[in-house]
Parts: structure tokens; sequence; C-alpha cells
């Protein structure tokens, strides 16, 4: 089945995409069932910042962080993944989501990918991560899990 409204992937999912991980294999089936997803400018800067966190931690080396870089460049190019860019009205509209969700940890740049989301009107959003998963069910998003 092939979904037809907006995806939206966050970065702890995508991440699977180019470094193997727990949960890889999953989210590459789950991306083979869609034509496109939708990501934006700040799940490209958080992707940059944690293969260089990785690459710090001598947990990837050189070559690993330009291929990794590359493929997601690529995906990008190709028009697989959709790049949303960051406006001022999603700023104000993750304040709105941090005050209507003051019941889950969420997080600020996780508000900001949720109000892009909401935004973009995904029906659906990925990620591995549990504060995001849960705030992303309160707002009625349909959750594709990829974590432990």
């Amino acid at each position: 089945m092939r979904l037809t409204r907006a995806v939206y992937i966050d970065t702890s999912a995508l991440a699977k995409r180019y470094q193997r991980e727990a949960g890889a294999d999953e989210f590459d089936r789950f991306l083979g069932r869609l034509t496109s997803a939708s990501i934006s400018r700040l799940t490209v800067v958080e992707f940059c910042c944690l293969l260089a966190r990785r690459r710090r931690n001598r947990e990837l080396d050189a070559g690993a962080q330009r291929r990794a870089t590359a493929a997601l460049e690529d995906d990008i190019r190709r028009g697989f993944l959709e790049v949303h860019p960051l406006e001022d009205q999603h700023a104000l509209d993750a304040r709105d989501l941090l005050i209507r969700l003051r019941a889950i940890p969420l997080r600020t740049l996780d508000a900001f990918h949720l109000a892009i989301a909401l935004a973009i009107e995904a029906g659906t959003v990925a990620t591995a991560d549990h504060t995001f998963s849960a705030a992303a069910a309160a707002l009625h998003l349909k959750v594709e899990w990829f974590g432990s």
C-alpha cells in the first residue's frame, strides 16, 4: 500500500537511511512504499550535526560522513526528499505546540518539526524518538515508529 498524503520524516528516523543502525531495514521497507517524503531545512541541519557528533565520538570516519552527506544530498536532488523551508510562522506554531502539549516534554526543535509537519498537512510522521512520537500522536498524526 502506498501512502498518498505527505509523510514527514524526523531526523531520528531519517538517520537510519544513511547510517546502518537498529531499525534501518524496517525503515528501508517503509521508504520503499513512498514515492517521496518530506523533511525540512531543520532536518538537514540536524542530520549534519548528528554526523559531526558521531565523527567527533569516532563512531564513523571522514569517508562515512562524506558518503552519508552525499547520499542525503542525492535524495534531495532527485526529488525523493522534499525539503521544506523554515518560516517565521513555524516558530509561532512551535511555541503554540509547546503550550498546547505542556504535559509532553517536547523539545524546541521537535516542536519546530511538528509545526512544519502540520503546516504541510502531513498525515504521517516517521520517527525513532519517544517524545516526538507521543506529541505527534497527541496531534492526531499517524506515527510510523522506528525506534527500539
